[in-house]
């Protein structure tokens, strides 16, 4: 498997930019601003995430996903360790990420690579999202944020 930067002119991808939010609209928003990174396997993109600048200093990973069918492997523990490493070597000081309240998961991952919980932005979901979001059988309403110093 190798991790790159998606090329100039190369199409985004969207269906796993979708598993992570849901909303077609933020999803094109912060992939105009941000840098996304794709992981691939024999030529077919299987992960990705995207790298968003938001203070000086200060960089968020955004969206991470990975292909149903590759869950498991540890892919995800590979690409957030690989956003962590490049917003390090581009020069920033902090890396935010921000997950749902009912991520049970993503909050484990985050935190086994090195991420600490710094707050939680209340009602994130129900503002930002026309249609209720249910994630282990629990409604989808707070954003959990976590940060690591680099």
């Amino acid at each position: 498997m190798i991790i790159r930067k998606l090329q100039s002119g190369e199409p985004p991808p969207v269906e796993l930019l979708l598993l992570a939010d849901e909303s077609p609209a933020l999803v094109e928003e912060y992939i105009q601003r941000g840098q996304c990174f794709v992981a691939e396997a024999d030529g077919v993109i299987i992960g990705e995430y995207v790298l968003l600048p938001t203070r000086p200093a200060t960089v968020e990973l955004v969206n991470i996903a990975v292909s149903p069918g590759w869950q498991g492997k540890g892919i995800g523990k590979q690409l957030v360790h690989h956003a962590v490493r490049h917003a390090r070597e581009l020069g920033y000081q902090t890396i935010e990420i921000g997950t749902g309240n009912s991520g049970f998961g993503q909050l484990a991952l985050y935190q086994k690579c090195g991420f600490r919980m710094v707050g939680i932005d209340r009602d994130f979901y129900v503002r930002h999202y026309a249609q209720e979001i249910y994630e282990n059988g629990i409604q989808l309403r707070d954003m959990v944020r976590l940060s690591q110093d680099l």
